[in-house]
């Protein structure tokens, strides 16, 4: 491993993104410490301190929330957009001409998606005011102004920055700030297993439950996230002019999980939005739907297991396209053995993955929701980093790892993951 770390330092280009990535995440760092204007943080501690709703909203921003800083919203109002644009790209037809289209459809898309999270900023920093009015140090329409401004002016800055990671750095930019202000949250939950013991309480029993149940999440996820399915694809020998082409034996690598954290980030953001905006309401309906979608209740719960899977389907449909992967190998001569060329082998290919998608959900959603019954078991319910962080974290490090992995070896170094 560490040898694998020299060689990755000694590439210029990878170190340039290694370094500018860690960069980006100190920017990250140090804006959710920069707290808005106007507004007393000190009186909504207890709030927070519950480790309900607004404990799991604060664990996606790095405490940013808690703090009331200019970071509050975090990137869910991003997420939340790519999700409603992406789904309409499937309704509007206009938008999906416009999707395979390719770099610049995909540009337009993007633009609408940025479009759309400041929209969606300033409906949840509105929210976020109407519920702080008692924090607010000098209430009136000038100072809900410049809070309203500060709020969805940071979520469009972490968009920004995101994006920039992606283009710049290494890695998906996004899932890295929301992987970053995780791990930030880590020591706060060893600090809260420590006080739980303290006061009696969860038993030392209960932890080492709590410790192996992490280590077995893990492992778990590292093995499904690298877990595919290989489909052997023959090519045809081909004569141009005195060459032969073709004659070879490869595969069509197909994952377990194809879509990795995606479903889990956009399942969360889904889940949050609605409770976030009622939460900050103080109609009596708006409180029973933030009393219903609170984390760990029933509701939650069957919601959150039912949209995992969902976004998981989802997203494998738009990233993974059978027809196209059988346009490309029949275009080269290329046949599954036993598969006729055509539409014969894109239904195969789709039968695949469609099983091995089945298993990947399943899995993927059993994590998500079983910290929250194992919080139920051995008392620890406050604890806010459970199997979504754990999968988020895991899940983003091996994409991270993969990418840095490809730079290596294409400069023929030995890479992190051994076959």
């Amino acid at each position: 491993m560490l040898e694998a770390l020299r060689n990755a330092w000694k590439i210029p280009e990878l170190r340039r993104r290694i370094t500018f990535t860690c960069l980006m995440f100190l920017v990250f760092r140090i804006g959710s410490h920069i707290p808005v204007p106007g507004i007393d943080p000190r009186v909504l501690q207890d709030v927070f301190n519950q480790g309900n709703l607004l404990g799991f909203l604060d664990l996606f921003s790095g405490g940013a929330l808690k703090r009331v800083s200019i970071f509050a919203l975090s990137v869910t109002p991003y997420i939340t957009s790519s999700i409603v644009i992406q789904l309409l790209t499937i309704v509007i037809p206009s938008w999906e001409e416009m999707a395979k289209e390719g770099e610049e459809g995909r540009k337009k898309l993007a633009q609408y998606t940025r479009y759309a999270t400041v929209i969606l900023a300033l409906i949840q920093a509105l929210g976020m005011v109407a519920w702080m009015k008692s924090a607010i140090i000098n209430p009136n329409w000038v100072t809900y102004t410049v809070i309203v401004l500060a709020l969805t002016a940071g979520t469009a800055f972490l968009m920004w920055l995101g994006e920039e990671i992606t283009d710049k750095g290494i890695g998906n930019g996004i899932s890295l700030i929301i992987f970053a202000g995780i791990v930030s949250r880590l020591p706060v939950g060893i600090v809260q297993v420590i006080s739980y013991l303290k006061v009696g309480a969860i038993s030392i029993i209960n932890v080492i439950l709590l410790l192996l149940a992490s280590l077995a999440i893990v492992v778990a996820v590292i093995y499904v996230q690298e877990g595919e399915r290989r489909i052997s694809v023959q090519y045809s020998k081909r004569v141009v002019g005195r060459r032969v082409y073709g004659g070879q034996s490869t595969h069509i690598p197909l994952k377990v999980n194809q879509a990795g954290v995606i479903p889990i980030i956009f399942a969360s953001s889904v889940l949050l939005f609605p409770a976030t905006i009622a939460q900050f309401v103080s109609h009596p309906w708006a409180q029973a739907v933030a009393r219903v979608l609170q984390v760990g209740t029933p509701l939650y719960t069957i919601l959150y297991f039912g949209l995992s899977i969902f976004f998981t389907f989802f997203y494998t449909a738009i990233t993974f396209n059978p027809v196209e992967v059988s346009k490309n190998m029949q275009k080269y001569g290329g046949f599954i053995p036993g598969i006729r060329p055509g539409r014969p082998t894109s239904d195969y290919i789709s039968r695949v993955l469609y099983r091995i998608t089945v298993v990947g959900a399943l899995f993927i959603a059993l994590v998500a929701v079983l910290p929250m019954f194992m919080g139920k078991i051995t008392g620890a319910e406050g604890l806010s980093f459970g199997g979504t962080g754990v999968l988020i974290v895991v899940g983003v490090a091996l994409e991270t790892m993969k990418q840095i992995e490809a730079h290596m070896l294409m400069r023929h170094y030995e890479g992190f993951l051994k076959k």
